[in-house]
């Protein structure tokens, strides 16, 4: 009888900039200012890269090396990477394959997954496919964005939203009953319009004229998307919830994306979970798309016990949304 593997965390590791970007340093920037802004997203603060020559790979490699460092394995170890991010490095030659260059992950492939916000759940599920099948035994699956690359600071709606950071996770074979047991994922790419950074793929290359017009930044329509977010990301735990016999009082932490502190409320409360069983560090890093969710995994571990269930979710460009059950292992060192 063939062995069933599962996927568990095993490790973390993240990282965010030093550099403090403040409400209060906004309103210098743009017509806006820090109640504005607390009122209706809950940031108080978010990390920009300062240096133009650090890309999304140079942040994925500090987390990954925090990781390997607390985990006391040697980068030779690591069998695959994924990353998922949708500020790549280059459009063409992956960010993974630069992140195992740097990072001297000599002995694994590397490979993106571009999903928006919903991109590390959708890679940390890649990731566990390999495991589970059997073929891979250490995995490292990445959520790192340098939105400040892709964001017009003139532009209040979205400048106040994003910043940049990374989180990485090591998935490790087990034949325990624990990782990455179930997700629910949707896509609707009807939504596409609503949130998007319409120059600098093949659709519409990057020229003189999309530079002018700023097509190369983000764009969104905020209130569809808050409205979305919310009916997406609730169907998708309640289907998680009846797929496992789960109900919300089963549920030891939820762990949202984080992109507007209102829209991680309200999930909460459709779902029934309460507050203190929800993590949320929104107000220190904002939203940094595919890396909010390992993040937060990273900033809490010490919260997290052996056996825990947890429900991540997520809603993102595409749209993509959706939600994955865990159950949380021991961790490494």
């Amino acid at each position: 009888m063939r062995t069933r593997y599962n996927a568990a965390i095993t490790a973390l590791g993240g990282y965010v900039p030093e550099n403090v970007l403040t409400n209060h340093d906004l309103e210098k920037m743009v017509d806006t200012n820090d109640e504005w802004i607390v009122a209706r997203t809950g940031i108080k603060e978010r990390r920009i890269v300062n240096d133009a020559h650090i890309a999304t790979s140079d942040l994925a490699v500090k987390a990954v090396e925090r990781l390997l460092n607390d985990a006391k394995m040697s980068p030779e170890a690591i069998e695959c990477v994924i990353v998922a991010t949708s500020t790549p490095d280059y459009i063409m030659v992956s960010t993974a394959s630069v992140v195992c260059e740097k990072a001297g992950l000599v002995n694994a492939w590397g490979v993106d997954s571009n999903a928006a916000c919903s991109g590390f759940l959708y890679a940390l599920t890649l990731g566990a496919s390999l495991i589970e099948g059997g073929r891979y035994k250490n995995v490292i699956v990445i959520g790192a964005d340098k939105n400040s690359a892709i964001i017009n600071y003139e532009d209040r709606n979205t400048c106040i939203l994003f910043g940049d950071g990374a989180g990485a996770v090591l998935l490790e074979q087990t034949t325990e009953h624990t990782g990455v047991i179930d997700n629910v994922f949707r896509t609707d790419g009807s939504g596409k319009e609503q949130l998007i950074v319409q120059a600098g793929g093949s659709m519409n290359p990057s020229s003189i004229e999309t530079v002018t017009n700023k097509l190369n930044y983000i764009s969104q329509n905020g209130r569809v998307v808050f409205k979305a977010a919310i009916e997406g990301m609730t169907q998708t735990c309640n289907e998680v919830f009846e797929r496992n016999d789960l109900k919300s009082s089963d549920v030891n932490w939820l762990v949202p994306h984080q992109a507007n502190l209102r829209i991680i409320q309200a999930v909460g409360e459709k779902l029934d979970i309460s507050t203190d069983h929800v993590k949320v560090n929104i107000d220190r890093y904002g939203n940094t798309t595919a890396a909010t969710i390992p993040l937060c995994l990273w900033d809490y571990k010490n919260d997290f016990k052996a056996g825990d269930k947890m429900i991540l979710t997520a809603f993102g460009a595409g749209f993509s949304w959706g939600a994955t059950y865990l159950i949380w292992s021991k961790l490494r060192g």
